[in-house]
């Protein structure tokens, strides 16, 4: 991920007013703020996870397996939740797995069938890393009040909702 580290500042975006007369500098303005903030949530976690061991993309694997009753998940509908292409998921896994965090079940009538599960070294690595997580995403959270919490998710609902003019 690219992390914005500069925000455009007055002048350069008259600049592109210059140039594009039809640019709404205070649309532009606001979504580059929304990207550092996204840049520099994605760093935080980074470094996080990094002081565990981990990337984003394993922790999400072992996160999307905790949430499974039996532990267990096909390497496709990890994807499909994580948002990745299979290959993706399968490089995941192919760490998990050399780190003894998953391990890969394959169905005894159907090769083709396989399922990821967490295995205890995994669940054990979640053990040390949730609490952690956990409390700094409600330290950061705890910066908001209630009502502002609310606003927040509101509004990021409806930007969701409308990332699809962006495609």
């Amino acid at each position: 991920m690219l992390l914005l580290k500069e925000l455009p500042t007055n002048e350069s975006l008259q600049k592109l007013v210059a140039r594009y007369p039809d640019a709404n500098i205070k649309a532009m303005r606001e979504f580059a703020n929304l990207l550092r903030v996204a840049s520099d949530l994605s760093e935080a976690l980074d470094k996080l996870l990094g002081e565990h061991g981990l990337l984003q993309g394993r922790w999400w694997v072992l996160v999307l397996l905790l949430r499974e009753d039996d532990l267990t998940s096909s390497p496709s509908v990890l994807a499909d939740k994580a948002g990745v292409t299979k290959a993706t998921m399968t490089g995941f896994i192919d760490g998990l797995q050399r780190e003894g965090l998953v391990s890969r079940l394959m169905h005894s009538d159907d090769r083709r069938m396989l399922k990821i599960k967490l295995t205890p070294a995994g669940l054990q690595k979640l053990d040390e890393v949730v609490p952690v997580y956990y409390r700094k995403v409600e330290a950061l959270m705890s910066t908001l009040n209630e009502k502002q919490r609310a606003t927040l998710m509101s509004n990021m609902n409806i930007l969701g909702a409308n990332v699809g003019v962006m495609k």
